[in-house]
C-alpha cells in the first residue's frame, strides 16, 4: 500500500536547510509529500523501497531543481494608480524626498487609492501577485498605507484577503496605516497617530484584517516616539510588529525594532552597528529591498558585512509599490542582491526562503526538511546559482502549494529548451 500521496525523482534539492551548508544541495534527490506536508527527502539511492509502490503518484522532473516556495515578505501589492510621472521627475534630478514633501510620493497614491473601489483595488492586486507566482512564490505579505483613513485602510486589508482566497498559496496581511501623515493631518502627526492607535488599529483587530502592525519611521513620516505610541498600542493585541526602519537616515529605527521584538526591520540603509546588534540579540530579521535601491538611484547600500558579522539573517523582498519598487519578480531580486549589495548567491537564495519566511514569523516553511509545508518551486536550471545570474529570466517551470501542483509553465529564459516537468 502506498506511503505517500506524490514522490517527485530526477531532481535536485536545494533544501536550504541551516545545517546544510552550499544551498543544503542533495543531488540526484527525491521529496515525497503527504497531505500538505513533506514526509520524505533526501538522496533518491536512499528510498525505502521502489519508487511506483511508494507512492500514489511518482513525477520525474527530468533534471529540474526543487527550492522551497519562494517567500516575498515585504510588498504593497494593493494600491490605486501609478506614478510613472514621478520616475521621469526623478530621472530629471529630483529626490524621492523632494517629490514626497512636495505633496508626491506615498500621498499621491493615497489619493489613487481612496478614489479606487475594493473591486478594482483586488483586480489590479490579483495580476500583480499572479505574476510574482509565476516566479515561484507561495508565500506573500502584502501591506496596508495607502489609505491613511480607517475607511480606505480597511478596503485595503480587505481587498488583500480576497487576493488570498484565490492564490492558492499563503498571504500575510499588515496594517500599515502609520505609513505617512494624510494631508488632513499635516502639522498634527501626534493627532493621526492617536486616530491611528485608538480608532484604526482597534478596528483592523476586531475585524481580524492584519497578522502584523508596521510603522514607517523616518524623518518624513514617524519620529521613534510616535512609532514607540504604535507599536505600544499593538502589544495590547495579538498582531505582531515590524518596522520600515533606517531608509533615508539614521532614526535609530533597528535599535527601536528590536527592543520591541520585532519580526523585522525592513530597508536598514543607514543602520548603525549599535542597531545591528540589537536586532542581532533580539532575533530580528533584517529585510533587505535591492529593487527600492536600484529604482530610486540609492547612493547608500544596507551595511552586509555588518550584518553577517552580527548573525543576522537577511531576508529579500520585491517592496512592490508604485512609488520606489514597482517590481513583481522576486527572483530578479536575487541578482539585484548580488550585484548591487554584493550578496553570495547561497544567501540570495536563503533571503528569499527561509529568512524571509522567519520574517513573517512562519517556521513551518522556507526549507525542505520532513514535516515542512509542502510549498516548492521547480526550476529549469544547471545549478542553484543560475537564479541569481540570470537578468530578468524567469526559469520557473513549476510550483507546487502546499502539496498541490498549482503552477506548470515553460522556463522564459535561462534553459528555455529543458523540458517541462510532467
Amino acid at each position: 500500500m502506498a506511503r505517500w500521496d506524490e514522490l517527485w525523482v530526477d531532481t535536485h534539492l536545494a533544501t536550504m536547510a541551516p545545517a546544510g551548508g552550499g544551498y543544503g544541495a542533495v543531488v540526484d534527490g527525491a521529496l515525497a509529500v503527504q497531505g500538505d506536508r513533506i514526509a520524505w527527502v533526501g538522496p533518491r539511492a536512499d528510498l525505502p523501497g521502489v519508487p511506483d509502490q511508494l507512492a500514489s503518484r511518482v513525477t520525474s522532473l527530468e533534471g529540474a531543481w526543487l527550492t522551497p516556495g519562494l517567500v516575498d515578505c515585504h510588498t504593497h501589492l494593493v494600491f490605486g494608480g501609478h506614478r510613472a510621472a514621478e520616475f521621469q521627475r526623478r530621472l530629471q534630478g529630483e529626490s524621492y524626498e523632494s517629490i514626497a514633501r512636495q505633496g508626491g510620493g506615498i500621498l499621491s497614491t493615497v489619493d489613487a487609492t481612496r478614489a479606487a473601489s475594493e473591486d478594482l483595488l483586488t483586480t489590479a492586486a490579483t495580476a500583480r501577485l499572479a505574476a510574482l507566482h509565476a516566479g515561484g512564490v507561495t508565500t506573500v505579505e502584502i501591506k496596508s498605507g495607502y489609505g491613511l483613513n480607517l475607511d480606505t485602510e480597511l478596503k485595503m486589508l480587505r481587498a488583500a484577503r480576497r487576493v488570498a482566497d484565490s492564490f492558492p498559496g499563503t498571504v500575510r496581511t499588515t496594517f500599515l496605516g502609520a505609513h505617512a501623515i494624510p494631508k488632513e493631518y499635516q502639522g498634527r502627526a501626534d493627532d493621526y497617530v492617536d486616530v491611528v492607535c485608538r480608532q484604526m488599529l482597534p478596528a483592523v483587530v476586531e475585524a481580524g484584517l492584519a497578522e502584523a502592525v508596521d510603522v514607517f519611521c523616518e524623518r518624513i513620516a514617524f519620529t521613534p516616539a510616535q512609532t514607540a505610541t504604535v507599536f505600544d498600542a499593538a502589544r495590547s493585541t495579538d498582531v505582531a510588529v515590524k518596522l520600515h526602519a533606517d531608509q533615508l537616515s539614521d532614526s535609530n529605527g533597528a535599535a527601536l525594532a528590536a527592543r520591541y521584538g520585532a519580526l523585522s526591520a525592513d530597508h536598514l540603509e543607514y543602520a548603525s552597528a549599535e542597531g545591528i546588534q540589537a536586532m542581532a540579540e533580539a532575533g530580528t530579521t533584517a529585510v533587505l529591498l535591492p529593487a527600492a535601491s536600484y529604482f530610486t538611484h540609492a547612493d547608500r547600500f544596507p551595511p552586509i558585512d555588518r550584518f553577517r558579522s552580527a548573525g543576522v539573517p537577511m531576508a529579500l523582498a520585491t517592496d512592490c509599490n508604485p512609488g520606489s519598487a514597482p517590481a513583481t519578480s522576486l527572483v530578479l531580486m536575487l541578482n539585484l542582491a548580488c550585484t548591487l549589495f554584493r550578496m553570495t548567491p547561497e544567501e540570495a537564495l536563503a533571503g528569499v526562503t527561509r529568512h524571509a519566511a522567519s520574517a513573517l514569523g512562519l517556521s513551518d516553511r522556507g526549507t525542505l526538511e520532513l514535516g515542512q509545508r509542502a510549498d516548492l518551486a521547480v526550476w529549469a536550471i544547471d545549478e542553484p546559482a543560475e537564479l541569481s545570474y540570470w537578468i530578468g529570466a524567469n526559469p520557473c517551470v513549476g510550483v507546487i502549494c502546499g502539496g498541490q501542483r498549482v503552477l506548470t509553465r515553460p522556463a522564459a529564459g535561462g534553459h528555455a529548451d529543458r523540458p517541462r516537468p510532467a
